[in-house]
């Protein structure tokens, strides 16, 4: 498959007059999707590489062309006189998928040169047990939004750190922030103490709270001493509030629970030096932000730090941020409002042919043909599939179960509110592992799983549901093909007018230009 190509499944053409490249050859077989074209296979078919699952078939489908009248005319007689229904093999089925790619990978290196900074680490400031600790893991050089924020972040200005997902945001605040703590607690300036952390890290989840206590750690094990700890809903309320009284230098909290710690006086914030607000425009978006917010700011210290964190920063949001904070400097790195340049964008259209029926059933049959057809075809190790609600997950869930029973070739797991906090921490960790040989990892999950966290070594995302914000793609394909080395696909799957709006974003996205102006798609 070739990067930036609209797939168009079987039973689902696509109209001609859509404005894509023109391959220099007539269109192929090409692997189909369709809610009609899925009977089982007869025991002739035994040699066709789909019949051991007994779904999935060969169609003809229509290429997405740009073509003037005559030159469609002569594509139509031409293809009707070449296709004739036949077996194909799964090379030549392959084949069919030669289609001028549009949204290509826009570098090839091995390494994203433009990823890291021209300085070092010790250019930008870090102090020698800074730099012992970075060191030992494995970080040479700094990116660039660790660069320019290392110096205000570390003189105590209140700042918004934006930059694309991946860029290395959570290291941009964390490295100066512990920086200068320890260099206070070495001057006798601030120490730590009972129920009084000095850095508070506001979390929308609690998984990307638990990802960010494990960077501190890190950080801490390398050498760097510090005491970090989280307190979020889901664990023993007890153990959190024993740990909180023995002194805490770095809390890590999600707004709910930061909240009830406040009002029932087992948190104080009289030695509060910094507040970050990690993934800050989702937070806006919690039902429990404002009142944590309001009572950040009214028990803390008039000198505190703020840090927003963001990888998109909606217009409302910043507006909001500035009427609070008017002196707050902005960081944005060079990958603002853009997508890793090592990622493969591929749009599949799951529209149907036109004189089928349109309904929020035949749009997910198309779908879930398109994604068994891709699961089977393009095996990797791990798959991220994005469903809008967690209804859709479940019926996701139970189509690739199906498709194989024995779980011999595919590990299915479910992230998603519906589920124990407990149960998705083990879905995240169990991601996280290097996959048995000849088995592919599939997390299919909500936006939970797109707000900051990390997953190493994603190698395809998939957004079986188009995003309701348009700003949430980013957050999707952005959980693959990060950092300085990370490459990775990420599948559109579109139905109707989101096959215009997908392309908009993209190119938007290619440009640098932010997509709060660009409609909702439902």
């Amino acid at each position: 498959m070739v990067a930036g190509q609209v797939v168009a499944p079987s039973n689902l053409l696509v109209k001609r007059s859509a404005t894509w490249l023109v391959p220099t050859h007539p269109p192929r077989l090409i692997l189909s999707f369709s809610a009609h074209d899925t009977a089982a296979t007869s025991n002739a078919d035994s040699g066709s590489p789909f019949s051991r699952f007994g779904r999935l078939k060969a169609h003809k489908v229509k290429t997405l062309l740009h073509r003037s009248k005559e030159q469609r005319r002569a594509v139509q007689d031409e293809e009707e006189d070449e296709y004739v229904p036949s077996r194909r093999s799964r090379s030549q089925v392959r084949r069919g998928w030669d289609i001028i790619p549009k949204f290509p990978p826009q570098t090839n290196s091995p390494t994203d040169t433009n990823f890291f900074s021209l300085k070092s680490f010790k250019q930008i400031g870090c102090t020698d047990y800074i730099l012992q600790s970075l060191q030992k893991l494995s970080f040479t050089r700094p990116s660039h939004v660790q660069a320019i924020a290392f110096a205000p972040v570390f003189s105590g200005k209140t700042c918004v750190i934006a930059d694309q997902s991946g860029s290395g945001k959570t290291l941009a605040y964390l490295a100066p922030i512990i920086q200068r703590i320890r260099q206070e607690e070495l001057d006798g300036r601030s120490k730590s103490s009972s129920q009084a952390p000095r850095v508070l890290v506001l979390a929308p989840t609690a998984e990307l709270a638990s990802q960010v206590l494990d960077n501190c750690r890190s950080l801490s094990k390398s050498g760097v001493p510090f005491k970090s700890m989280v307190v979020t809903g889901g664990f023993k309320q007890r153990t959190q509030l024993e740990n909180l009284q023995h002194g805490v230098d770095v809390l890590i909290a999600t707004p709910g629970r930061f909240v009830f710690l406040i009002n029932e006086g087992f948190l104080q914030l009289t030695n509060l030096r910094c507040a970050v607000l990690d993934e800050v425009d989702i937070l806006f978006g919690d039902e429990d932000f404002e009142m944590a917010l309001q009572c950040l700011i009214n028990s803390s210290p008039v000198d505190t730090q703020y840090l927003f964190v963001t990888a998109t920063l909606p217009k409302n949001v910043y507006s909001k941020l500035v009427e609070v904070f008017p002196d707050c400097e902005m960081i944005m790195g060079p990958g603002m409002h853009r997508v890793s340049s090592r990622l493969e964008e591929i749009v599949v259209d799951c529209s149907g042919e036109d004189r089928q029926e349109k309904t929020p059933d035949t749009a997910f049959l198309n779908k879930k043909d398109a994604l068994l057809q891709l699961v089977e075809e393009s095996p990797v190790p791990r798959t991220m599939v994005f469903c809008n609600k967690i209804e859709t997950c479940r019926k996701v869930e139970n189509s690739l179960k199906r498709f194989d029973r024995k779980g011999n070739r595919v590990q299915v797991l479910p992230f998603h509110a519906a589920m124990t906090q407990e149960s998705r921490l083990a879905s995240m960790e169990e991601f996280t592992r290097p996959p048995s040989k000849g088995v592919s990892q599939i997390m299919v999950c909500t936006d939970r799983a797109s707000r900051g966290i990390d997953f190493a070594g994603v190698d395809h995302v998939m957004l079986f549901d188009f995003p309701r914000d348009p700003s949430e793609y980013v957050r999707r394909v952005g959980r693959t093909a990060r950092g300085a080395k990370g490459v990775g696909k990420a599948f559109i799957f579109v139905v109707g007018k989101q096959v215009s709006l997908a392309r908009k974003i993209m190119e938007r996205n290619r440009k640098g230009h932010p997509l709060h102006d660009v409609p909702s798609a439902y």
